[in-house]
């Protein structure tokens, strides 16, 4: 059933973006890249030897050690605990175990970053806009795959029983992973700073 979004007018608007933040009419003709992050040099960016870290630990998948870590960024084991601490700091990583120390990117940390890319360069109306269009997207996928979520389907299954290839359904179900993400950072952006979501209603 196709949902139509709102804001609410009970509600004070979100603050508009200043006019030189916002997306120009070029940047607008595509989708927004929901995997860009505020650029990290705001934070971390600078000196090499700390970039390869930050790059290090954004490609973290699971969690790793120090010597994993300084193995990806191609630096020493002490100064990859030293940046590992740092970033824990931060909130860049959190420490999975204690013996052996291990961490992991925190995903929490880098959506809300991705959030308030959004808030920054979007006006509400266009974030709208944005959230209908990947909300159609993960609908018509979910029919397709007469599923409610990507982890329900067999890739494998899927394919024989449907006569398709196993890399055309992992395709298609890594695009209804990806506009369901997409969703819900799109939501996230457009609830009140409150964060009490009631500047988003969704009507039938």
């Amino acid at each position: 059933m196709k949902k139509i979004y709102s804001v609410s007018s009970h509600t004070p608007r979100m603050e508009e973006p200043r006019e030189e933040l916002k997306a120009d009419a070029d940047e607008r003709a595509e989708a927004p890249d929901f995997e860009a992050l505020t650029p990290p040099e705001e934070l971390v960016r600078g000196d090499r030897t700390r970039d390869d870290f930050f790059d290090a630990v954004l490609a973290l998948d699971s969690p790793a050690t120090a010597t994993d870590v300084a193995e990806l960024a191609g630096h020493g084991v002490d100064a990859a605990r030293e940046y590992l601490d740092w970033f824990e700091r931060m909130g860049i990583v959190t420490r999975v175990t204690e013996s052996p120390a291990t961490y992991e990117r925190n995903q929490e940390y880098l959506n809300w970053r991705r959030v308030q890319k959004l808030r920054r360069e979007y006006a509400t109306e266009e974030l709208l806009d944005l959230l209908r269009t990947e909300s159609e997207r993960a609908e018509t996928l979910e029919r397709e795959f007469d599923a409610e979520s990507p982890d329900e389907v067999s890739v494998s299954r899927c394919a024989s029983e449907t006569d398709r290839s196993i890399e055309d359904v992992w395709e298609r179900l890594s695009a209804w992973q990806t506009a369901r993400r997409r969703v819900a950072l799109l939501e996230r952006a457009l609830t009140t700073e409150s964060g009490d979501g009631a500047g988003l209603q969704s009507a039938v």
